[in-house]
């Protein structure tokens, strides 16, 4: 069965980036989603339509087709009385706030300079080129209730 629209893939898969430095991995089978739903980023999942269980690749993924280039509008400074003082505000940190549009971001700490907070609403692989080495387990068809919620469910999926 070939991997197209409204199917459920199972991975294995090795991320690197251009240095050759493992970011992350899973061999294990446990790594499902819903193929066309926008689960996976564009150009891993461009790269995988009509594959079929058995098949492996290895394909490069420029920024524009991952989480994007790093947008420096995304960074921001903000007085640190701004945060609540029970936290510890530490390089790292990261948070739920929104975008200027409402939407829901996740920010991260990266500076803390004279009584401000420098945030980045970057994804952290933002700019980066994703290495793949991929390895399509499985195949199957989407369950009825997995195309209504756009997810796979039941063992490795929503559900677990």
């Amino acid at each position: 069965m070939q991997l197209t629209k409204n199917k459920v893939a199972v991975l294995n898969f090795t991320l690197k980036n251009k240095d050759g430095e493992i970011i992350d991995e899973t061999n294990d089978g446990t790594f499902t989603y819903l193929h066309g739903a926008r689960n996976l980023i564009s150009g891993l999942e461009n790269a995988l339509e009509n594959k079929q269980a058995g098949d492996k690749i290895s394909v490069v993924i420029e920024p524009k087709d991952a989480y994007g280039e790093h947008d420096q509008e995304k960074v921001e400074r903000v007085p640190l009385d701004m945060f609540p003082p029970e936290v510890e505000i530490r390089e790292g940190l990261q948070f739920d706030s929104e975008s200027a549009d409402g939407e829901p971001i996740v920010v991260t700490v990266i500076e803390i300079d004279a009584g401000e907070v420098v945030v980045d609403g970057n994804h952290s692989m933002a700019g980066v080129e994703l290495h793949f080495d991929v390895e399509l387990v499985e195949v199957r068809e989407a369950t009825a209730q997995e195309l209504e919620h756009g997810h796979v469910h039941g063992p490795h999926g929503h559900d677990h």
